[in-house]
């Protein structure tokens, strides 16, 4: 008889319990921080006198700087201290956020929104290895879904408190701000968690493998805090990491379908609310519901994925999320139903895209080489904040010079791309 998830959960490790749980907060606080703005471009366009391409650059921003950090966080959570990448990432982040919430400036903001990004940039490099480490191997599926349930209440977080404060008089900035402090707290608190009562065996890094540090390469001389020291050893760590990566190519295709999921997802998230006001009649209030509703649909379906997952396969339920991604955003995109049923289609674009993320993350987690579980992950998530970088400015774009219709087809093409490239991906480097 097939164990059910409760009785999965009981018998997890008091240890995994406390990682798993610490982890997924710190995915709630990193994900409220990427959809601070979605909610509120319309407020956001008013008070700096600027159009949605020019704020679909500064949702940009945020993505290109977490993805220029992604491979540093990664190799210093897999070389050096997972803990002090989690506390520095968690720390930025909030500064970041306390820096938006007091922007005089557009173009302050846009300097905001980029040390967000350097913070949001250590989260995944830092918890996926934490999670793995921690995590018996079949019960994996469902901590990553636990841990994508802190990320999707994340994502619903900003939307309603946002919506609020606005609807109740008080300025954006109340919000912003309140979620930054909160983030600063627990950035505190998590590192001294992290530093004071985790094993080492689950926080220390994955010293002696997987980046070729463990030995002499290319006249490279290794130490044991793996920094080098021989001249030419910077070079030949480069090289060493080129090499991994060019050993890991199903991580490589992982990133490049993430980069394509995230593109389709982040140019939905970014101007639903707009579409549900101006092209379905809904108030600022009800849009931002909806998207918070499609979060917490989230994060109820991805407990379906994860378990899903453990119990068939990752490549059949991320074709599956996929198509229906892709036949919901068509409809909804072509206009022809009513308000309620334009809300239930975001209500189920949510549900539908999240269920693969359990899925995308064990496959993740089978094709990194052995002690590069952070890098791996960190090589996924560029491809996740390449989408987050490119999609607000292209699909505000063709919002402003196509429509509003035409820029929610092209959501719905980019998902069905992801449909091919997971078949692809699933027939050339097999499953987990």
């Amino acid at each position: 008889m097939t164990e059910s998830p409760l009785a999965a959960a009981r018998r997890a490790p008091r240890e995994t319990w406390v990682v798993v749980g610490a982890v997924a907060a710190s995915q709630y606080l990193n994900h409220a921080y990427l959809v601070l703005f979605p909610p509120i471009l319309a407020v956001l366009s008013g008070e700096f006198a600027v159009g949605l391409a020019a704020l679909g650059v500064a949702l940009g921003v945020q993505g290109a700087t977490n993805t220029a950090f992604q491979l540093p966080f990664g190799r210093l959570a897999d070389r050096y201290d997972r803990t002090l990448a989690l506390g520095l990432s968690s720390v930025l982040g909030a500064v970041g956020v306390l820096a938006a919430a007091a922007a005089p400036t557009y173009e302050w903001l846009l300097v905001a929104q980029a040390v967000i990004g350097v913070g949001v940039a250590g989260h995944h490099p830092a918890h996926y290895p934490l999670i793995s480490d921690a995590t018996p191997e079949d019960l994996m599926g469902r901590a990553y879904s636990l841990y994508g349930f802190g990320g999707s209440l994340g994502f619903a977080t900003p939307p309603v408190l946002l919506a609020w404060v606005v609807s109740a008089g008080y300025s954006w900035r109340l919000g912003v701000g309140l979620i930054g402090a909160v983030g600063l707290l627990f950035a505190v608190a998590v590192t001294w968690l992290f530093a004071a009562r985790v094993d080492e065996t689950v926080t220390a890094p994955n010293r002696g493998a997987g980046d070729g540090t463990d030995g002499a390469d290319d006249g490279a001389t290794a130490d044991p805090r793996g920094d080098g020291g021989a001249p030419g050893s910077w070079l030949a760590r480069a090289r060493a990491y080129l090499r991994g990566l060019a050993a890991a190519p199903g991580v490589l295709a992982l990133a490049l379908l993430a980069l394509v999921t995230s593109t389709a997802g982040w140019g939905f998230t970014s101007y639903v609310v707009v579409f549900l006001q101006d092209g379905y009649g809904l108030s600022l209030s009800r849009a931002n519901l909806a998207l918070t509703g499609s979060y917490l649909v989230g994060a109820v379906a991805v407990f379906v994925g994860g378990d899903l997952s453990d119990r068939v396969s990752a490549g059949p339920v991320m074709v599956a999320s996929f198509a229906a991604v892709t036949v919901l955003v068509g409809v909804f995109a072509l206009g022809t139903v009513g308000p309620l049923a334009a809300v239930g289609l975001v209500l189920l674009v949510g549900g539908a895209r999240s269920v693969a993320g359990p899925a995308r993350s064990k496959l993740t987690d089978a094709f990194a080489p052995s002690g590069s579980t952070g890098t791996s992950f960190a090589v996924t998530t560029v491809g996740v904040m390449l989408g987050n970088a490119v999609a607000p400015p292209v699909f505000g774009y063709l919002i402003e010079a196509a429509g509003r219709r035409a820029a929610f087809l092209g959501v719905a093409g980019v998902s069905l791309l992801a449909v091919v490239l997971t078949v692809w991906l699933i027939a050339r480097f097999g499953d987990a």
